[in-house]
Parts: C-alpha cells; structure tokens; sequence
C-alpha cells in the first residue's frame, strides 16, 4: 500500500515543471541528539530521498529556549527555499509544541497540528492534515472501503491522530460523510460503543483493546494503536504490536490492518505528501490531492 500510494506522488511529481521552481525541501528540527526521534529522522531521510525531496536534519541543543527555538523557526519559515518543517514532539517543558508550530505558515506546517491547520480543518477546509490521519483514508480509499452513510467509531482524541481523522470522516464528499462517534478512556461502556461501529479506528496505545467482545461481527478495524510488549523471541526483547487483539479478530472482522507493516509505512509516505503539497502552494504549481 505504501510502494502504491509513493508511486502515485512520483507520477504526479513527474507531471510538474522542472525548470524555474525550487526543489521541494524539508527541514526536521530536533532538541538534542541520539534521541527517539534521531531515529524517525532517519527515517524521514529514507522516505524524502526516494521522492527527491531535499532533506535537513537540524539539532540544537537540548536546553534550547523557546524564545530561541521560535527565532529559529522563524528563520526557516521566512526562507522561500524551504517548504516543510517538522518539530520533535513532545517537547521538555515548559517549551509548548502547539504554540511553536501554530507560528508557521500553514503549508510548511507538514505536521498539520497547527491552529492555522486544524481551523481550516474544523472549517471543512483542509490544507496540511496530520499524516496519519491521511493515512488512515489512503488505506480505506485503496481498498475500496465505501465511507458516506457508515457508522464510525475513533477511538482517541489526540490533536495528531485520534481528532483529525474524526473531523476527516466527517467532511462532506466522497471520502467523508459519515456519523461518526468519538470514543476515549473516560467514556463508559467502551465495548458497547465500539460494537455499535461498521468500522473502527483505533488510536488508543492500548494492546489488547479490541478483541471480539468490542467489535460487530463484519466490522472493519483499522489499527493506528502502536505499543511494544516484552517478547523474548524478538530481536532486543520487544516486540511491537497494535490496540487490536489480532488473533481474536482474525476471521470475525471484515477486515483488519496489521501491526507493525500496516498504517505506518503510509504514514510516512503522506507526511512527504505534506511536504509536496507545501512545496507545490510555494512555488505556485497548484494543489496535491
């Protein structure tokens, strides 16, 4: 699904004019190094290389103040040769990661977490959207998987994850147009409320969430969930695993994406769609679907 949806970006990258515009650059700025997020970083590397997108790797040092941080952004921000950037999150307090990237300009905020990006959202009018949000539509849209008139059930809230792609489903069009019910650790009778969903997408962090007691016979599951449990099988003792008991479900739900090797490697390949739209609004080339 990811080699898919990559090969689309590059067909329509193909079709854009070469000569007169800028290469499209991403710029991930991090707090330090050797840390978690050193390793999405070269990730990021990886998914940006194969789409030729430049790529910049950024550390400061790990105390760091806001007021510096934010001048830092700003720079980048202002810079026309620039047309992503992404911030490590979470950041130590009292640094507030909501504020920082709300001081971009929505199309280089690749993260879609932005007040600027999630208004436009909430408004009905997407610009950058959180990519795995993106993600979550790019499995279903690939599969085939009808949406207007469905009831849906987002399990989490969160800004990046759990509230966009509800806010997507709920978008008039072909790829929305569903009721849709937001679910979290605080509501009562969790199963009950999942049970009521054709489809479920879970973001929860919580291993063993859904098992057949939580779902519709014939519902669909999507599984966005990422937890490590003790494995001493796996290489380093752990292994990563889902919010789906994937054994349970096996054969009762409709369909079910895996865990690892489902909804991340899209992730990744819509985060650089983010960086091809912002570049695409940037040098004036049009919009990215």
């Amino acid at each position: 699904m990811a080699e898919a949806r990559q090969k689309e970006l590059m067909s329509l990258r193909a079709g854009w004019p070469s000569e007169g515009v800028r290469p499209p650059r991403l710029v991930s700025v991090a707090l330090g190094e050797g840390t978690p997020f050193s390793v999405y970083q070269r990730q990021q590397r990886r998914w940006a290389e194969r789409l030729g997108i430049q790529f910049e790797a950024i550390a400061l040092p790990e105390h760091t103040g806001g007021e510096t941080l934010k001048a830092r952004l700003r720079a980048l921000d202002s810079d026309p040769s620039v047309h992503g950037i992404l911030l490590q999150h979470p950041l130590p307090p009292p640094l507030d990661f909501f504020d920082l990237v709300s001081g971009l300009s929505p199309e280089k905020d690749v993260d879609g977490v932005g007040s600027v990006n999630l208004g436009r959202l909430v408004a009905g009018r997407p610009l950058q959207v959180p990519a795995v949000a993106r993600a979550v539509f790019s499995v279903l849209k690939h599969y085939r998987y009808s949406i207007p008139g469905r009831r849906v059930v987002v399990l989490g809230r969160s800004e990046t994850v759990g509230l966009p792609t509800a806010l997507l489903f709920l978008l008039r069009g072909e790829g929305g147009d569903a009721t849709v019910t937001v679910a979290h650790s605080r509501t009562r009778e969790l199963s009950q409320t999942t049970r009521e969903a054709e489809l479920v997408v879970s973001c929860a962090g919580h291993p063993g969430l859904l098992g057949r007691q939580a779902v519709r016979p014939g519902a669909a599951v999507v599984d966005v969930g990422v937890s490590t449990r003790a494995d001493p099988k796996a290489p380093g003792g752990m292994t990563v695993v889902g919010d789906a008991d994937h054994a349970d479900l096996q054969g009762y739900a409709s369909a079910l994406t895996p865990v690892p090797g489902g909804i991340g490697p899209v992730t990744s390949v819509e985060l650089m769609a983010n960086v091809l739209r912002g570049w695409a609004l940037g040098e004036g080339l049009g919009t990215l679907p």
